[in-house]
């Protein structure tokens, strides 16, 4: 008999959770910054084994909505928890645990009604003191009693074997979602458009990275060359300017750094073709959050 079933991970943004997915998985399914926001979709990450098929839910950083995007993303928060079998709340035991942000999400975690499990991250930038009172703390001062704790590092991989494996033993028994081939549920002109924000978040600083969608607008196979071509979204002139850099140096090495990872992903020669609208205010533009596809 096999299990299968989905996992929502939850914690502030920036705890490393997007680089977790990718670890578990055994590939990029989720692009990762330094960035917060960088997770606007609920991206699914899928791990199958001969027994188990876990199905990962990279969801937004939980937080308190301020417009109409953030509002989707703890929206899509809430529906994902409501859906899945088991909850990971990812830490950051380099940063400090249980700030206001930490404790907001343990208190939604709490009012789940499921398994919890907590990760606490980034143990590779730890002594093994800090990380014996980051494991004290977090069964103790969070409000989660009842969670098991593991000790993870998501940049080298150590912990992550025994964390998937536990939580595999928390899903329900039943037939695969995905074919055992799949590590991911998101269409290939959204992933694509992933790898590209990516290179974007990589390289700006400030208001920009906050303010820039990517959009595909089209995937041409033709021979030995895919051509993708994707549209940069803005809120205004000045980050448009910003994007197309000086004599065009900003907008080439984006697309430069974008076209070697979206070759990787496609095996495939790849000719990107970049360009860079304004839409005022597109984080409010309910409009175009649809056909990006950010519920």
């Amino acid at each position: 008999m096999t299990r299968s079933g989905f996992v929502a991970l939850a914690g502030r943004p920036n705890v490393g959770k997007s680089t977790l997915v990718n670890a578990m998985v055994g590939r990029k399914v989720a692009i990762v910054s330094d960035k917060p926001q960088t997770t606007r979709r609920a991206i699914r990450g899928v791990v199958t084994s001969a027994d188990f098929q876990l199905v990962l839910t990279d969801l937004p950083g939980v937080q308190r909505p301020r417009d109409a995007l953030t509002a989707r993303m703890q929206k899509r928060v809430e529906t994902e928890l409501s859906e899945a079998d088991a909850a990971l709340f990812v830490v950051n035991g380099d940063q400090g645990i249980g700030g206001a942000g930490d404790r907001f999400i343990a208190e939604a975690l709490s009012q789940a009604n499921l398994p919890i499990v907590i990760a606490v991250n980034k143990t590779d930038r730890m002594n093994h003191t800090k990380t014996v009172k980051a494991l004290v703390f977090v069964t103790e001062q969070l409000g989660l009693p009842d969670a098991e704790v593991f000790p993870i590092s998501a940049r080298t991989g150590k912990g992550v074997p025994a964390l998937t494996e536990y939580l595999a033993s928390l899903l329900p028994e039943g037939p695969f979602y995905f074919p055992p081939e799949d590590h991911s549920d998101q269409p290939e002109d959204v992933m694509l458009a992933e790898l590209v924000r990516e290179q974007v978040l990589l390289r700006t600083r400030q208001e920009v990275p906050h303010a820039v969608e990517v959009q595909v607008e089209e995937i041409e196979e033709r021979d030995n060359l895919t051509t993708v071509r994707a549209i940069m979204w803005v809120e205004t002139e000045s980050q448009k300017g910003i994007l197309i850099g000086h004599h065009g140096k900003m907008i080439k090495s984006i697309g430069t750094a974008a076209r070697k990872e979206i070759e990787r992903e496609l095996a495939d020669h790849v000719h990107l073709d970049l360009s860079v609208r304004v839409r005022r205010s597109w984080r409010a533009d309910d409009a175009l959050l649809d056909r990006l596809g950010i519920t």
